[in-house]
């Protein structure tokens, strides 16, 4: 059990919070692997690079993270007060969300099992 009050406990969680601009997208209709293409060739880059790359990316998922992006940018220049010139994409990552399970009837009465997968993708910016 922590010590101290339930105001002191959460003073000190909200202490040590990460202030860097950050966009999250929860239940994405990709799969962890198919949108981690798309991130690794990303990740690092500064965010004019990374739009371009986004942009000409022919994956469905460089669609998503493209929205997402901006979206990330949007909060640095509203909420932060960010200079979006010295931006760059610090961290980004692709965690599993909730599987759809859907049947697909096959021959002779037998049914497979076909899975929709999920995933929760952040983006996280920071400037140089």
């Amino acid at each position: 059990m922590a010590k101290g009050h339930r105001s002191q406990i959460k003073r000190e969680r909200n202490a040590n919070k990460d202030t860097r601009p950050s966009a999250k997208l929860s239940y994405a209709r990709v799969s962890v692997q198919k949108a981690c293409f798309v991130l690794d060739a990303i990740r690092g880059k500064d965010v004019q690079t990374a739009l371009g790359i986004l942009a000409y990316n022919p994956r469905y998922a460089s669609s998503i993270i493209k929205k997402l992006l901006e979206s990330a940018i949007a909060n640095a220049e509203n909420n932060n007060g960010m200079n979006v010139e010295n931006l760059y994409i610090a961290e980004c990552y692709a965690n599993k969300g909730p599987t759809m399970k859907r049947v697909k009837p096959r021959a002779q009465g037998r049914a497979y099992r076909i899975e929709k997968r999920m995933s929760h993708i952040t983006i996280v910016l920071d400037e140089r």
